[in-house]
């Protein structure tokens, strides 16, 4: 069919819809168009409430925080800011509703793996123990589920903005110039990661996948202690000796439990070598966390992310203060390579209906 077949179709159906048009009766057109102009206002008003309940990331200028909505925060960046002008703020508009974020986080009944835990230990108040399965043991039995006051806490940003604890919000990504061997060698002394070849693997690993290094190094020193447990020393399962450093699929109410799902991981990853765990462990983490939004440490232990479409199901570890735990080691890193004022740019969640009164306790 020719192009000028093609156009007398076209006009015969225009002509065809004016007449049709032309029949309708005056009083019916009127109704056609209110409907027509009530569908489309119906449209407009849900297009808006979906984009306004639309996750944002927002660069901070010093200016654009809004402090009776947000309280608490603007003065603890202000200062962070003003120690390290070299760091940029990044503001991440959850659109979640603070009080269902601590709700959905905390313990459910019934449930087998409780999303927060916490050491059973004196250290931490009594009241940090949830109210349900209080004094019942997880994981390896040494583990306890945490209350939504000790969720609180460790999940309130204003807790954390601040010197000690503000790597837990650091962008996960390759600086150059701000990672060095030197550091990851100064990190990794005395740990079942020393050595010049491990320490050039993991900046190497780290420029290959857009991931900070010393989060790399981190995580591994946090999963697996500074000396290193059978799954980084290699494990046997199946007749194959296995590695698994990352601890993927480490989980069971028991220690054997725990050991034998990480292993059988490793065995269908082929991991046999402890290179190969460590570059299958850094894609694992890629892949299920940074690509899918959950690019700091705080978002990986808390997924309060949208962007595969669900929240608090994935979320890579279940200890509470894990996030704490490797900021500081991070910033330990850092530090020791004196690169800890470096461009690094910090995210910095924000919830609805925030408390005026900072978490405590």
């Amino acid at each position: 069919m020719n192009r000028n077949n093609y156009k007398k179709i076209i006009n015969n159906f225009i002509r065809y819809i004016k007449r049709i048009v032309k029949n309708i009766p005056q009083k019916l057109k009127i109704i056609i168009i209110v409907i027509i102009l009530l569908a489309c206002i119906c449209w407009l008003i849900f297009a808006l409430i979906e984009e306004s309940q639309k996750q944002k990331y927002v660069e901070y200028d010093g200016k654009n925080l809004n402090e009776s909505k947000y309280p608490g925060y603007k003065e603890l960046i202000d200062k962070l800011k003003e120690n390290h002008p070299n760091w940029t703020f990044t503001l991440f508009y959850t659109k979640l509703d603070w009080e269902e974020v601590i709700d959905n986080e905390g313990h459910q009944d019934n449930t087998a793996y409780p999303l927060n835990l916490i050491p059973d230990s004196s250290e931490y108040p009594e009241d940090w123990k949830c109210e349900i399965d209080k004094d019942k043991t997880f994981d390896n039995g040494t583990w306890l589920c945490a209350s939504d006051k000790a969720i609180a806490y460790q999940m309130d940003p204003r807790n954390i903005l601040n010197e000690d604890n503000i790597f837990q919000f650091a962008e996960l990504k390759y600086v150059e110039g701000a990672q060095t061997k030197e550091g990851i060698y100064e990190i990794t002394e005395g740990s079942f990661l020393e050595g010049d070849s491990i320490s050039e693997a993991l900046i190497q690993a780290g420029q290959n996948a857009n991931l900070d290094p010393y989060f790399i190094a981190s995580r591994l020193i946090q999963e697996q202690g500074r000396k290193g447990t059978v799954l980084s020393k290699g494990y046997t399962y199946n007749d194959t000796i296995v590695y698994n450093p990352f601890n993927i699929n480490a989980k069971g109410n028991s220690s054997e439990e725990i050991l034998q799902n990480a292993a059988a991981y490793a065995y269908e990853q082929g991991w046999d070598t402890l290179e190969k765990a460590l570059i299958g462990g850094v894609e694992f983490v890629k892949e299920g966390y940074i690509n899918k939004g959950q690019n700091t440490l705080y978002l990986q232990k808390f997924d309060i992310v949208k962007q595969d479409g669900s929240l608090y199901t994935n979320q890579y570890m279940q200890n509470l203060l894990a996030p704490q735990s490797e900021a500081s080691n991070m910033k330990e890193i850092y530090e020791t390579s004196d690169t800890v004022d470096a461009a690094l740019n910090f995210i910095i969640p924000l919830y609805e209906n925030m408390p005026e009164e900072v978490s405590e306790r």
